[in-house]
């Protein structure tokens, strides 16, 4: 099987499986005060500490979350409280469900934000913009530090997702100028379970899910140990995948396949339209030669939906035709080779599709 859907989950990295094991055998709650406890609020606070590094973010501003929607969320409703909504047209649904009713800041062809229109989105008072680092879909990186001036110059907040950004490029919140950050332990590799808001030196929230005053009283609950080790330990660089990435791309365009999202991306995404093959078929294909893809983001419970990034991107019939690969940190030419073979196979339904007018969308 070659896995090339990281953008959905990576594969556990070594050292984040190690740091689990050793959270696990570790007994107590961080919020006891006997030995045992203070044990485990050491490996709570190393696990901040190191995120803080990471992120160039202050210790004492990192939430930890069960996960990159609910680090969205808190942001949202915390940062939003009293404010106008304003999100990316391409975000993911951890924003947009979150932010019902919210202006849309329009994107262009390749899924970029149009920063044009967002002085006339802040002109009528405190506004919390959502403007997510790279897109889960596409992979296309967006003009994040900009949009955080213009934020500034009229009053405005602005919370970044970066989920699928962490462990792929530098996230740096103080470069990137915004209020908060979130990001997940396992889009870096780490294990499912544990996410954080990285929160501006001097921001502050109220907790939208209280509980026993954990997290300074900003999120209750007992907090994934093992699973906050994990996202620490895998906060590591990872390895140059562009040459694997284009190879994908040279692989799709001998087929008159159409690679989606602009030149500004992430180095392991291609979201790549096969015209006369829809998405589902292209996705069940692959995975019967034993390689895994995915059409839009894994959020829809098990199915195949037309993608609202790329109907934001006004990308036609194509958007119902384009699968996303998303390669993993431990990608290998094996995986491309092996993907190259599959998606020539792939190729040949369009045949069939033309002869029998199933398959195209």
């Amino acid at each position: 099987m070659a896995y090339l859907d990281a953008n959905a989950t990576q594969p556990v990295r070594p050292e984040a499986r190690e740091a689990a094991l050793a959270a696990m055998a570790v007994l107590g709650n961080p919020s006891s005060v006997h030995a045992a406890g203070r044990s485990a609020r050491g490996v709570l606070e190393a696990a901040r500490r190191r995120l803080a590094a990471w992120f160039d973010a202050p210790a004492a501003g990192i939430v930890f979350t069960s996960g990159g929607t609910e680090a969205d969320a808190l942001a949202v409703v915390a940062l939003g409280a009293g404010r106008r909504l304003i999100i990316g047209a391409t975000e993911h649904d951890a924003i947009r469900a979150a932010s019902p009713g919210a202006a849309i800041l329009p994107v262009d062809a390749d899924g970029v934000a149009i920063l044009d229109a967002l002085p006339g989105l802040l002109a009528n008072g405190p506004a919390l913009l959502c403007l997510m680092l790279a897109n889960n879909e596409t992979g296309t990186l967006q003009p994040v530090a900009k949009a955080a001036t213009i934020c500034r110059d009229h009053g405005a907040l602005l919370h970044v997702d970066a989920v699928q950004a962490a462990g792929r490029l530098p996230v740096n919140l103080a470069a990137l100028g915004a209020d908060s950050v979130a990001v997940s332990g396992h889009k870096m590799g780490g294990i499912a379970g544990a996410g954080a808001l990285l929160l501006a030196p001097g921001r502050e929230i109220a907790a939208a899910l209280p509980g026993g005053g954990q997290e300074r009283g900003r999120r209750g609950g007992t907090p994934a140990l093992p699973a906050i080790a994990a996202m620490a330990a895998a906060c590591l660089d990872g390895p140059d995948l562009l040459p694997l990435r284009q190879a994908i791309e040279d692989i799709v365009g001998r087929y008159g396949g159409v690679v989606l999202g602009g030149p500004d991306r992430l180095n392991n995404t291609v979201c790549a339209a096969l015209p006369g093959i829809a998405a589902e078929t292209q996705v069940i294909a692959l995975d019967l030669s034993g390689i895994c893809v995915s059409a839009g983001a894994a959020c829809s419970s098990g199915k195949v939906q037309r993608s609202h990034v790329l109907d934001a991107m006004e990308t036609g019939p194509l958007g119902g035709q384009a699968i996303r690969i998303s390669l993993p940190w431990n990608a290998s030419w094996c995986d491309v080779d092996a993907f190259a073979e599959a998606y020539d196979r792939v190729s040949r339904l369009r045949c069939t599709a033309s002869l029998t007018g199933v398959g195209a969308s």
